[in-house]
């Protein structure tokens, strides 16, 4: 459990399934979630929730303000053999509660994530962005992130 200096009232912790159906509530509201996530349907998240619980590597958190969880987000830590052998974290699914956008929870957030990243020892963090989320990426250069790579995916 971590409180946020500056934001005295937000708690960042654990999810637990209980804190599922605010989690993907938030995943699906923006054009993109509306198309692909399914909030009516929480089994499949369920599923995932067990898997990730079990893996030490990942983190699923949530930022909750006056009882209420008002954001979410996955850090991964992963291991590897690049960069001499360096570890890294990937940042995903980060989404903050429309009632608290624009207020500093996003920025907050993502220091926690580095900082819990150089907790893990990682000496590079990263993430992904979809292209059409212009707003998202200013906000990353904001806080020191680059564009530096190109990602591809396929769909299975």
């Amino acid at each position: 459990m971590t409180t946020l200096q500056g934001m005295s009232d937000l708690e960042i912790r654990p999810a637990t399934e209980e804190d599922l159906p605010y989690i993907v509530a938030m995943l699906a509201d923006d054009p993109l979630g509306a198309q692909r996530e399914s909030p009516d349907e929480l089994a499949p998240y369920l599923a995932a929730f067990e898997r990730l619980a079990k893996d030490p590597n990942q983190h699923v958190v949530v930022a909750v303000r006056r009882g209420k969880v008002v954001g979410t987000l996955q850090l991964t830590i992963v291991p590897g053999l690049s960069r001499r052998g360096a570890t890294r974290s990937i940042i995903e699914g980060v989404r903050v509660h429309a009632d608290e956008r624009g207020g500093g929870l996003g920025t907050r957030f993502i220091e926690w994530a580095v900082e819990e990243s150089r907790r893990q020892d990682c000496r590079l963090v990263q993430l992904t962005s979809d292209v059409t989320r212009t707003d998202a990426h200013r906000f990353y250069e904001r806080l020191g992130f680059e564009a530096s790579h190109v990602g591809f995916k396929k769909t299975l």
